[in-house]
């Protein structure tokens, strides 16, 4: 087998061992594979990581896999072992980073836990993503995106004010933990430059995604207020929404700003609307919210989507398509950007994945590969980077161990 080709991007040089699952974790790594990191990505031999069982199968073989472990080697290690947790301990003298996202105790109980390897591992930082933390009455439960989405207000946010709370379309609580978790590793590297030493960095789903909910938390302390569910809209932010076109599309249009207001009243004809005193800002137009949604919705249903956006390009007002994913295939923008890879997977043949983000301009990262076969790589950092024989790797083989 050859080895896995070296990686471009700003973080040659950093290595990352993912003792993750599922999707917080491994998104926090991919990030960091994606950038350019050397993510050696752990699992259980036989069962392997869980997600790999999720979600749309290809020829029985996962594609959110395929987008979680890009840019990674894979290796097997059986952790509840004896044996798998010694070789894991000597993986961490090798490595920048251990990120894992178990159960708060499980690590410890392996004997493989920040404070049980710090003196050993003085350099080590460890990024442990979990439910509620690693503190705190709730730090024992069992973690869940949704749940934590839920207990951090977004589902509460989320939908109309009629009906009940709703999930938003995506694993947002895993993402932005997994997010921040990556945030944390590159600050706790930083640190680690000055001081020499490393640190454990704990993010719980819940904060994740309740740092996100702009001045909720003020607004309810100085003013009482508790945000509600408001569908489509802002209370008091107009125009701003999402409006109906004459092909059954959607528009969301940002025209709230004096300028930009100006700009959309322009191009609707509306010169009654400039020459109003009562629109002349926003908290006049935030009154008049009902009025000003229903007659932007109905001067955006005279036109077809395509037609519409480009009109309101034109006069420079905010304005975009609501796109499902074959929208965003379709658009040049995104296309020219590179947001949609194609790779050549040995599994599934060529395979379109999300582009990397953020671009730099010196040290451009690239996606390599899509998430390898179970164990790919255990031959080249078994027996490359720890030294084992190859009758060493077989016996551990054998035994389970890998």
């Amino acid at each position: 087998m050859s080895p896995a080709p070296r990686l471009s991007g700003p973080l040659p040089g950093m290595r990352v061992l993912d003792l993750g699952n599922m999707i917080a974790g491994p998104t926090c790594t991919r990030v960091l594979a994606d950038l350019g990191a050397d993510v050696i990505k752990v699992e259980q031999p036989v069962r392997g990581d869980p997600v790999r069982g999720w979600r749309g199968q290809y020829q029985g073989h996962s594609l959110l896999w395929k987008l979680l472990a890009r840019n990674k080697r894979a290796i097997t290690l059986d952790l509840h072992h004896a044996e798998g947790q010694r070789l894991c301990r000597r993986l961490y003298d090798l490595v920048d980073i251990v990120v894992e996202n178990f159960r708060p105790g499980v690590l410890e109980r392996w004997g493989l836990a920040y404070g049980q390897v710090a003196e050993a591992c003085p350099h080590l930082i460890m990024v442990r993503i979990s439910g509620y933390g690693q503190t705190g009455p709730y730090r024992d439960r069992a973690g869940f995106g949704g749940v934590a989405e839920a207990m951090a207000g977004v589902r509460f946010l989320t939908g109309y004010p009629d009906r009940p709370p709703t999930r938003v379309g995506f694993a947002l609580a895993d993402s932005v933990a997994g997010l921040y978790g990556a945030c944390g590793a590159l600050a706790a590297l930083e640190e680690r430059r000055r001081s020499g030493r490393g640190q454990e960095v704990d993010v719980a789903l819940t904060e994740a995604t309740f740092s996100l909910l702009d001045d909720l938390l003020p607004e309810y302390q100085k003013l009482g207020i508790i945000a509600q569910r408001h569908g489509t809209g802002i209370p008091g932010v107009a125009p701003s929404s999402i409006y109906p076109t004459r092909d059954d599309r959607y528009v969301v249009i940002g025209a709230n700003n004096d300028n930009v207001f100006r700009r959309l009243a322009t191009l609707m004809g509306r010169t009654d609307w400039l020459a109003d005193p009562g629109l002349a800002d926003d908290q006049g137009r935030g009154r008049r919210q009902a009025e000003l949604d229903e007659e932007v919705a109905s001067w955006t249903r005279r036109f077809p989507l395509e037609e519409l956006a480009e009109r309101l390009a034109a006069a420079g007002v905010p304005a975009g398509p609501v796109y499902d994913i074959a929208g965003i295939c379709r658009d040049p923008h995104f296309r020219d950007r590179g947001m949609a890879v194609e790779l050549d997977d040995p599994e599934v043949g060529p395979l379109a994945l999300p582009g990397i983000v953020p671009r730099f301009s010196r040290t451009p990262a690239a996606l390599a590969w899509a998430g390898p076969r179970m164990g790919e790589h255990n031959g080249e950092v078994y027996g490359g980077l720890l030294g084992l024989a190859p009758s060493e790797v077989d016996d551990l083989r054998a035994r389970g161990v890998i």
